[in-house]
């Protein structure tokens, strides 16, 4: 696996539902204040989005009319300039892709998972794949040290009792400060194309459960998410027996949740899985109804029937299809003329959804 198989587009992290948002511009209800933002956006260079630039002054313009509060206007505009500088610094490593590195700030150096977090970051450079982090010690600054400081992101967070930036990502200009969790969360996110979990405390759990929620509830892209214990330890089996014990049997989840995540203390066997889920699949999103996975390369059309065979519980009628892309898709120029697979997809099983990318990453090309 090189460096460019994993190139690619600018992401809508949700699989088309950013895409699919309407472009028109609102109104402040006063044509001449239309006019005049219209114009300041043109003479500044909105460009080929200088509708959606328009609608962020009205939306300002309507809060300021709402004679919204101090507080709130230092969080509305604190929120906008944390996700605009996210998208800056981010910008121009769009084409690479990210894993994000989740795990205890309280793990010490030489501790097995300590040492396990390095070795896989180490590892994941060295297929072409950069870390983000969140930038401060322990099992964050271990895999930031694996990394190195070129192939690193931080994402810091300012705490009431001061996290620092690690050694390695300190002083680079991809580490980014947030004053909010939920920002920090988004651009974890948005900029990464797997998550691996190291034991951790209630930050970890939150950030893992986070992104599993929003692949279940088809918030964001199925994408994989990998917990890697110290080896022979036990931290995610427990983790997995109380899912299996309580939410599971309950009736909370279903058995196809479990298809959502992989657990081992193999840190090869985790780098092996993310090199594998971008094999032959690159990404999908969402047209009207159907489903459009983008390949990096053609399937045989024996595997397409096969496919079709295997997964008809999750296809709403017709067929997958191997074709071009679809006139919808024109916005991801640069993924234009990858092959694709598309068909008319049940919405509610992002299990079977993570099932269905492994069967084509297992397909002969």
């Amino acid at each position: 696996m090189n460096k460019k198989t994993f190139s690619k587009n600018q992401k809508d992290f949700t699989g088309g539902g950013i895409f699919s948002l309407s472009p028109r511009r609102g109104s402040t209800g006063k044509p001449e204040f239309d006019q005049r933002i219209e114009q300041l956006v043109a003479d500044w260079g909105g460009g080929e989005n200088s509708e959606l630039i328009e609608e962020l002054i009205i939306t300002a313009l309507r809060i300021a009319e709402d004679e919204v509060g101090e507080a709130d206007l230092k969080l509305f505009n604190r929120s906008l300039k944390e996700m605009q500088a996210t998208s800056h610094v981010f910008a121009p490593y769009e084409r690479e892709r990210k894993v994000a590195v989740y795990g205890s700030a309280r793990t010490q150096p030489g501790q097995p998972e300590y040492e396990a977090a390095k070795d896989f970051s180490d590892k994941m450079r060295e297929h072409g794949v950069m870390t983000i982090t969140g930038a401060g010690n322990g099992i964050m600054g271990a895999a930031q040290e694996g990394a190195g400081r070129e192939s690193s992101f931080g994402l810091n967070i300012r705490l009431p009792f001061e996290q620092s930036a690690n050694d390695t990502i300190i002083g680079d200009h991809k580490l980014l400060t947030f004053n909010y969790f939920f920002t920090r969360k988004l651009a974890f996110v948005k900029e990464s194309d797997a998550a691996v979990l190291f034991p951790g405390g209630f930050g970890t759990m939150d950030e893992g459960f986070e992104v599993l929620t929003l692949m279940q509830t088809g918030k964001a892209s199925v994408f994989p998410i990998v917990m890697i214990d110290a080896p022979g330890g036990s931290y995610w089996k427990t983790f997995e027996q109380f899912i299996r014990e309580h939410l599971f049997r309950l009736g909370l989840i279903s058995e196809d949740d479990f298809n959502l995540f992989m657990i081992t203390d193999s840190v090869d066997e985790a780098v092996a899985e993310l090199l594998h889920f971008y094999r032959v699949f690159h990404s999908y999103r969402y047209v009207k109804g159907k489903m459009v996975i983008r390949l990096h390369r053609n399937i045989h059309p024996e595997a397409v029937a096969q496919l079709n065979i295997d997964f008809a519980d999750i296809i709403v009628e017709g067929e997958i299809r191997q074709q071009s892309a679809l006139k919808e898709e024109r916005n991801e120029e640069s993924i234009i003329d990858l092959p694709r697979l598309v068909f008319k997809v049940k919405r509610c099983c992002p299990g079977r959804i993570r099932v269905l990318i492994n069967a084509i990453n297992d397909c002969d090309v």
